[in-house]
């Protein structure tokens, strides 16, 4: 599945979509209403388009689409329920952030809808097994998945959100988090150390494409912005993927010097999938650490 021209089709399509879908959702966002108007807590000087996450969502779409019709795809769509867990789950992530920018939702009501956007991928499959403590073992999740996947949604979405202040600043690190996460999934993979088949590095390098495509019109001076739909899709997606790649770390093949290329594969195998989604997301997770620590010492 490491193959890289697959994975490298499915997230240039996701860009090219999203690129070329992009104006045209900034287009009807501006004759329906749909924008961010200037205030004291924006940077920008005139109203702008803030529902680009609708472009990103449909270049995900397509990009899924044509990866199911890929046979060198078909272990992951056949017979297995976790894509369209991926696709139910984010899906209604990016509808709760879609109707946050147009219709102004309370917090509790986004909270809420993330849960449940958490159970269903908790409901067709898309959990982590296990988790890797360096020295310590695997410790398996079991009954405490459904929690970890949930609260793991939470933080990951919220990350993104939080960081979507600044002209391509959310875009461009999840881009580059993306990127780095498919790099490492399929290497991983390589070395044969994941429960297969694993849909993590997919959704990665989808997520990747979808931010290289909005990218060009959200540098400095944004023409149009992705809103809590972007953002939370964005949070969304990369939660799923680093939750089946660094939660599915496969026991048997670390305990096979073989399998991990010695005692160099085994140290790596043991730490990355612990803090590799950690190192990628730093910015994001570190800002939003941040902004709960400075909100709550300022009550």
């Amino acid at each position: 599945m490491s193959e890289p021209s697959g994975y490298l089709l499915v997230g240039a399509t996701a860009a090219i979509v999203t690129f070329l879908l992009t104006p045209l959702v900034g287009w009807v966002a501006t004759r329906v209403g749909w924008v961010a108007e200037p205030d004291e807590r924006h940077v920008h000087a005139t109203p702008t388009p803030n529902v680009g996450g609708v472009a990103m969502f449909v270049g995900f779409l397509i990009a899924m689409l044509l990866a199911s019709s890929l046979n060198r795809f078909d272990p992951l769509f056949v017979d297995n329920s976790e894509p369209l867990g991926v696709l139910l789950g984010c899906g209604l992530v990016f509808v709760i952030g879609f109707l946050d920018d147009i219709l102004d939702l309370s917090p509790p009501a986004k909270v809420t809808g993330i849960v449940v956007a958490g159970v269903v991928l908790v409901f067709k499959g898309v959990t982590m097994f296990n988790f890797r403590v360096p020295f310590l073992g695997f410790f398996q999740l079991d009954d405490w998945s459904p929690l970890v996947t949930v609260l793991w949604l939470l933080g990951m979405t919220q990350a993104v959100n939080l960081i979507d202040g600044l002209d391509g600043l959310a875009a461009g690190i999840v881009a580059i988090a993306a990127g780095s996460f498919f790099l490492y999934g399929t290497h991983v993979s390589d070395l044969n150390l994941l429960v297969e088949p694993n849909i993590g590095p997919l959704i990665a390098v989808i997520a990747a494409g979808v931010c290289v495509g909005f990218l060009p019109h959200n540098f400095n001076p944004a023409r149009i912005f992705m809103g809590d739909g972007g953002a939370l899709f964005l949070g969304a997606l990369m939660a799923t993927s680093t939750s089946v790649v660094g939660g599915r770390a496969n026991p048997g093949a670390a305990a096979n010097p073989a399998n991990a290329q010695g005692l160099a594969g085994q140290t790596y195998f043991f730490l990355a999938p612990l803090f590799i989604p950690l190192f990628i997301l730093g910015v994001p997770i570190l800002d939003m650490f941040f902004a709960i620590l400075r909100q709550a010492t300022r009550r």
